[in-house]
């Protein structure tokens, strides 16, 4: 149990002693009866916390400390039995199956007294020793990726790409794990030059485990393909994918491919009709790439140098900044020891980049043992490991249970951490603040990787390196985190498997049912399935009675399974189902995340009784979700796709903490936009309406930072956003006029102060008018569909923050300005400025039209 687990079961226990507001807490006897029981539990586990905690175990004497540890792990074992029992003793007694007297809560209470003298005399003797504090945790952005030692090989494989010769060929990459196989490969694939040559680019990862339909899943939704792809069958998926190849100049990237037979297996799926495609391939086995050699290439990938090693640390770790002279000798020794392996200097600057410039601790990391093959990686990873926060380390293995190359989004993956509990309070900031902090720092440390960024630079989506991954399962496995289920296995087998101190069960596999147990496991926490056959969702609901995570949301189910309304501890809960949303499940009481995959192209009517979810915080669904009745506020921060039936209060009475909000069009929707400037603590607003209509005079709330605005005339906002004091992302599509008329958008007298993203489609906007203090911090404007927009404005180019202006589907004579953009900074030596033309440098897009027909009116998305 970790100390943010024991925070969360003396908040369980309050809410028992105080009720909480909850009738099964305030109207049961048999609770009513306990609770000078549980008052007492409660104040004896607080004194201990506040004597125990309150020790560092960064300073004092070796054994004193580890007597301090010692009983701090004993305490926190009895806690959890403690917590355990009293759940188990709830959920009997909501589901009413047992005579419930004979449960002596007074056997939990912990013999304390003679414990708390014994801490309190070793923490003189602890505070003695040197003090040390660790820098305070705060989000970094973290920087562009820095690659060292490719240039060559990248030249080389360019080559091989641009050979003139039209049949199908593939080049391989190959190297060991960490090496840099797809860091050259994603280097290649956002080359200026090969977007420019190939109509169509994709991307797909194999790994180990290799799934047919995953793979063309990935390649149709890389080129773009919008359809509704997991209700096709794989024949069709095939389909989709030949018609979209055939014919077209393609480059396909094989990310990690392991065997022989799926290569076989995968090359039928692309063409090979002489347009001069190419497949690019990575693996760490060279028989792989040699038996897919013909017609292409194998190219081995060197390591590191030395100094290539060493340039690659000091990057990293001081990020263009000089290297003090007292670290160099030590920092040198270091990079050598990684044998120029690239993820181990990465993961060893991460370690060097959190902790203090001490030459001391530098060159003991430089006698430690590293070499320069996999079990020398993965020991450099646990040295990184080690040197963790005890309260980042539960959050860093839990990344290990996903599968393998996982994209984690970063808003699920917060959610996620703060229903297990991994999650400490941190002052005035949310736990999904504190948990986003927590994710940073790995990034920070290089243990997990950036996927993908907003329009603003904040992380989107993350992953693991898969030996970074194979670190998280060996640390897992020697301190029984948690239980992963890779192969199929039987409802008997995963329940003889599990012990007590595996609190989570991860499945990749589903689990043949064979019986239904009488008794249930109380020990198993969270379960987190990643197949799509869920055999019985009756095993779960008997098996698991404590559940605080349930994520089934990969695993479609026609109903909702009412039995799961009885596990009555969760805290998280996702699932894919396609009936009504059912009552029962408003008697999850500790819910805190709801997430519910249904049809996106419906709308789920929620139940009056959904305000008995008094903890819940997010509301998620890919349907529209319809509120027909909400009587008293709810603690929501964050809600998707919402609609309201005419009757409902307002917005602000409903909604008081909201911070994220998604709103619908429908009948009564200005009755809601009117009151949204009293929400005080609302950061996200996203509106939508029907084009014909508009929103009429809306008034925001000055916390927005970002805004995306679907309507008949944004324009008539424009006085009220610009004076939004913190917003930075600002989107404006489906602007609706009628021509000639108000089509004009006069930004001179305008200022946005914090503005970093703008975006513009499908407005039918002829003029607009700007000034360079308009937009005093722009970093990206973004144009699509813009048809009749004649120009931009070329004091646009004067913004000195500005680093990228994207063009899509507009009209040539937009094109002409931000050429003239584009040449003025120039002229005054502003070369950083990056134009893109439909997904194209400008200067290969202008290179390209030069001869094609000059008198196009509107460009096509290529």
């Amino acid at each position: 149990m970790a100390y943010a687990d024991l925070r969360m079961f003396m908040d369980d226990l309050k809410k028992i002693i105080h009720g909480n507001h909850h009738p099964f807490f305030n109207n049961n006897p048999l609770i009513i009866s306990k609770r000078p029981q549980f008052q007492l539990l409660y104040q004896e586990l607080a004194s201990i916390i506040q004597t125990l905690f309150s020790i560092h175990e960064d300073h004092g004497h070796p054994d004193e400390l580890e007597k301090v540890r010692d009983l701090k792990k004993r305490f926190k074992e009895a806690a959890q039995e403690a917590q355990d029992t009293i759940d188990l003793f709830l959920s009997t007694l909501y589901f009413g199956l047992v005579e419930l007297n004979t449960i002596n809560i007074g056997n939990m209470k912990i013999d304390s007294s003679s414990r708390i003298d014994q801490v309190k005399s070793r923490q003189s003797v602890a505070a003695a020793g040197t003090s040390y504090t660790r820098n305070p945790l705060g989000i970094k952005k973290q920087s562009e990726d820095i690659v060292v030692g490719l240039d060559r090989d990248a030249d080389i494989i360019r080559d091989k790409l641009f050979e003139d010769t039209r049949q199908l060929c593939v080049v391989s990459i190959v190297g060991m794990g960490g090496q840099g196989k797809t860091t050259l490969a994603t280097k290649l694939f956002n080359d200026p030059f090969l977007k420019y040559h190939f109509h169509i680019r994709a991307w797909a990862t194999v790994s180990q485990t290799y799934v047919r339909r995953d793979l063309l899943i990935q390649i149709l939704t890389s080129i773009g393909v919008q359809d509704d792809l997991e209700n096709n069958d794989d024949s069709k998926l095939r389909e989709k994918l030949h018609k979209k190849l055939m014919g077209r100049r393609y480059l396909i990237v094989i990310d990690d491919i392991w065997s022989i037979e799926d290569w076989d297996e995968l090359k039928m799926f692309f063409p090979n009709d002489n347009t001069s495609s190419r497949i690019l391939l990575t693996s760490r086995l060279n028989e792989v790439a040699l038996h897919v050699k013909p017609h292409g290439c194998v190219h081995s990938l060197p390591s590191l140098t030395e100094e290539e090693s060493w340039e690659l640390l000091k990057q990293k770790v001081f990020h263009g900044n000089e290297c003090p002279e007292w670290l160099i000798e030590p920092g040198r020794q270091i990079a050598r020891k990684c044998y120029g392996l690239p993820l181990s200097v990465v993961v060893m600057a991460g370690v060097l980049a959190e902790e203090p410039m001490n030459k001391d601790l530098w060159e003991n990391i430089a006698c430690s043992y590293i070499v320069g093959d996999q079990k020398g990686c993965l020991e450099t990873l646990a040295l990184s490991y080690h040197h963790l926060p005890d309260h980042f380390r539960e959050c860093f293995l839990y990344l290990g249970g996903f599968p393998e190359d996982f994209k984690f989004k970063v808003e699920r993956l917060t959610w996620l951490w703060v229903a297990e509990g991994f999650i400490e309070e941190d002052g005035n900031r949310s736990l999904e603040d504190t948990a986003k902090a927590y994710l940073m720092d790995l990034i920070n440390r290089n243990l997990v990787i950036v996927e993908r960024r907003n329009e603003i630079g904040d992380v989107k989506a993350c992953k693991l390196h898969d030996l970074v991954r194979e670190l998280c399962l060996q640390k897992a496995k020697e301190e029984e985190f948690f239980l992963k289920i890779d192969s199929p296995t039987s409802s008997s087998q995963l329940l003889e498997g599990i012990t007590y101190e595996q609190r989570r069960i991860f499945m990749s596999q589903p689990v043949r049912i064979l019986n239904i147990p009488h008794s249930p496991t109380p020990t198993t926490r969270s379960l987190l399935c990643f197949h799509e056959n869920l055999d019985s969702s009756v095993f779960i609901e008997r098996s698991f009675v404590l559940l605080r995570v349930l994520n089934i949301d990969d695993c479609p189910l026609h109903d909702f399974p009412q039995g799961l309304a009885l596990l009555v501890h969760l805290r998280y809960l996702a699932i894919r189902f396609f009936g009504e949303f059912p009552n029962s499940i408003c008697n999850l009481w500790s819910l805190e995340t709801l997430i519910l995959r249904n049809n996106p192209f419906r709308y789920i009517r929620l139940p009056h009784n959904i305000i008995d979810l008094v903890n819940l915080r997010h509301l998620w669904s890919d349907s529209s979700l319809y509120f027909s009745y909400i009587e008293k506020p709810m603690n929501l921060h964050s809600i998707s796709r919402m609609m309201f039936e005419y009757g409902v209060g307002n917005v602000q009475k409903c909604f008081p903490n909201i911070r994220k909000l998604v709103l619908h069009s429908e009948c009564y929707f200005q009755t809601h936009t009117k009151y949204l400037e009293l929400l005080p603590y609302l950061e996200n607003l996203k509106l939508t309406d029907d084009p014909e209509l508009g929103y009429g005079y809306i008034a925001f709330p000055v916390t927005l930072k970002k805004l995306s605005l679907s309507c008949a005339s944004p324009w008539i906002h424009m006085s009220m956003i610009q004076l939004l004091p913190n917003l930075e992302v600002l989107k404006l599509q489906v602007g609706y006029l009628k021509k000639g008329t108000g089509r004009e958008w006069d930004a001179c007298e305008q200022q946005f102060p914090q503005l970093k993203f703008l975006k513009l489609k499908w407005l039918e906007i002829k003029h607009w008018k700007a000034s360079s203090t308009s937009f005093p911090r722009l970093k990206q404007l973004t144009l699509r569909s813009c048809r009749d927009l004649e120009e931009i404005p070329l004091e646009i180019g004067e913004i000195v923050t500005l680093e990228l202006i994207e063009i899509e589907d507009c009209s040539n004579s937009v094109v002409k300005s931000v050429k003239r953009i584009q040449q003025e900074q120039q002229d005054v030596g502003n070369d950083e400025l990056k134009i893109t033309i439909n997904g194209m440098d400008l200067s290969l897009y202008l290179s390209q039209s030069a001869g094609s027909e000059s008198d196009e009116d509107t460009l096509s998305s290529w």
